[in-house]
């Protein structure tokens, strides 16, 4: 069995109440006008409420399969009426296209499907996939005794209610088979069935409501390479998803020879997904790697979920963080940026809004054109404003220039706890949590070295892995802060596993932006929660990879501070301020942040 690829099944069934006959769905060319008439007769029937079927109705769809040579079945409501009747050839048959409408996840669809199979193979995975798609009440499958062409054995099978936390861990576990009978020997009361399995769903989703659960989501990693390296992404997405505040219900990665130009995942898996999303309620798919557009509205179209991708879910973590009014603004840049190759037209688009008026007569914008526009109008506006703000940052810079106060920048992974560091450093308050992203926009603060040597400290916005290019270039405002400095401290937290891609994955971007330039120190931090042996083991591993100091401390503690001050006031007073041409370094460095 699988879905019909048409709508016909909407604009050709009129109404019983009018007296009028609804039309047979599917494969009816070649059928012999009496046996139309009398597949079309099975939309007269009427079945008790409580039973599956009845002896009487499984006979008549056996006979007519028999005869045609075709699967014949029904969609049954739970009032017993027929509200669809559909043929097919001898192996399958297409059920209408409900066009995919959600159905509440504490609800089936409240129709049921009835049908013959004629080689005895009971319920196929093409059955259950319908099942679980469209929502189904009740899946049934009724055997064709090939020589007399009587009904035989009765299989049928159920969703099965998952628990509030998704207690579910794999697809097989998603379906109740109901036990096999013949028609007669059934001995289910199908309302009493539904109606309990509807409460219980209901429970557990009043439960979930409670947790106040807002989005719900399935976290997909497709990749080319090893697994191991897909984990450790698909870790740090959960992490991004976690501090978005989606709700993570289960996760899948697929190992490809080639990503699909089309659907990236394999028609399998993204069939598997969308079952599974259906049996959790999910209400997006989150990808662990950048789409392209022509993929988002794929995906979209295939599975009638939310789907977002890495990049999206990193600038969606950014508009929530953005506090300042020049944050707002860097971000929305971003957003629009990615946006704007994302537009795609809606379902009314074809239609051209007319313009009156003299030399206005014929087609106008389309709705798609004139969104594009505006978008690209309100890029252009945001960065007339990001470039005010970055002028009026250069000016605070000269008088920090003028009073001859050398910056130092904490540089590092997201969550590493730079903010924690300079609010230790500091005495300051600024936010920190354990979460990423957690602090946006940049903060400066004056600190006196134990050598009455006062400087700037910066706390920079986190940096990670496959970071968006058009963040990079919408907080160019930001990164400059780090242009100006003298040092730079690295930090990196010891305590995580992933500390060595992630020490990696800050130097590539430093070198993108071409900072590398600049003295950098290697602190580890969070060193309270390794053991001794583990922090000397990654300090000789750093020193060794980068010829430059580590320093260990834990900046929840300021008694392990005093190392990093000493160490600060030791490479400062060597001199290591910018080259002489320092005015026009700053400015190349700018222009290629850009």
């Amino acid at each position: 069995m699988k879905l019909s690829a048409s709508s016909r099944g909407h604009a050709c069934a009129q109404d019983w109440k009018e007296g009028i006959i609804k039309e047979v769905l599917g494969n009816t060319a070649g059928l012999k006008p009496n046996q139309l008439r009398r597949i079309e007769k099975l939309y007269t029937r009427r079945l008790p409420a409580q039973e599956i079927v009845t002896p009487e109705f499984a006979r008549q769809l056996a006979e007519l399969s028999h005869e045609t040579r075709r699967q014949i079945g029904a969609l049954i409501d739970r009032a017993g009426r027929v509200e669809y009747v559909m043929v097919g050839d001898n192996r399958s048959i297409e059920l209408p296209d409900f066009k995919r409408i959600r159905v509440a996840v504490d609800r089936f669809r409240g129709l049921r499907c009835v049908h013959t199979h004629l080689r005895g193979e009971g319920l196929t995975q093409d059955d259950l996939t319908d099942l679980a798609l469209l929502r189904l009440d009740l899946m049934v499958a009724i055997d064709v005794n090939e020589t007399s062409g009587l009904p035989g054995l009765v299989n049928a099978a159920h969703l099965l209610p998952l628990s509030a936390d998704g207690a579910h861990s794999t697809a097989g576990e998603a379906y109740a088979f109901l036990p096999k009978a013949i028609a007669s020997q059934l001995d289910v009361d199908f309302l009493a069935l539904i109606e309990s399995l509807e409460e219980e769903m209901a429970r557990n989703r009043n439960a979930t409501r409670k947790a106040r659960v807002k989005d719900r989501t399935i976290l997909v990693g497709v990749t080319t390479g090893s697994l191991s390296d897909a984990e450790e992404s698909m870790a740090e997405l959960n992490e991004l998803a976690i501090s978005a505040g989606i709700v993570v219900q289960d996760k899948a990665i697929q190992r490809r020879q080639a990503i699909d130009p089309r659907t990236v995942l394999g028609r399998g898996k993204l069939q598997e997904l969308l079952i599974r999303s259906l049996q959790l309620g999910a209400d997006m798919l989150v990808f662990d790697r950048e789409l392209t557009p022509a993929q988002v509205r794929s995906l979209s179209e295939a599975t009638d979920l939310k789907i977002l991708d890495r990049s999206q879910l990193i600038l969606d973590i950014f508009a929530q963080r953005a506090q300042s009014h020049e944050g707002r603004i860097q971000v929305e840049l971003a957003q629009l940026k990615y946006l704007l190759p994302r537009l795609i037209a809606g379902q009314d688009s074809a239609f051209s809004r007319l313009a009156g008026g003299i030399g206005g007569r014929g087609p106008g914008e389309t709705k798609l054109e004139t969104d594009r526009r505006r978008v690209r109008d309100r890029i252009n506006r945001l960065e007339k404003e990001i470039e005010l703000q970055r002028r009026r940052r250069h000016e605070r810079r000269k008088v920090r220039t003028r009073n001859e106060l050398p910056v130092v920048s904490i540089v590092g992974y997201t969550n590493a706890g730079k903010s924690t560091l300079l609010n230790a450093l500091t005495n300051s308050e600024v936010r920190a949590e354990q979460r990423m992203f957690a602090t946006l926009d940049p903060t400066s603060r004056r600190l006196r070295l134990p050598r009455e040597q006062e400087i700037i400290v910066n706390d920079t916005v986190g940096f990670i892995r496959d970071l968006p290019p058009g963040l990079l270039s919408a907080f160019r405002s930001t990164l400059e802060e780090i242009v100006d400095s003298r040092l730079l401290i690295h930090l990196v937290d010891a305590a995580n596993p992933r500390w060595s891609q992630q020490v990696q994955s800050v130097e590539r971007i430093l070198q993108e932006l071409k900072l590398t330039e600049i003295p950098s120190l290697l602190v580890l931090n969070k060193a309270d929660l390794v053991t001794a042996e583990t922090l000397a083991g990654i300090s000789r591993q750093l020193a060794s990879d980068s010829a430059r100091a580590v320093i260990s401390l834990a900046a929840n503690d300021p008694r392990t501070l005093r190392p990093l001050l000493e160490k600060i006031g030791e490479m400062l007073s060597r001199d290591v301020g910018l080259p002489a041409r320092e005015e026009e370094l700053d400015a190349e460095r700018v222009s290629r942040i850009a």
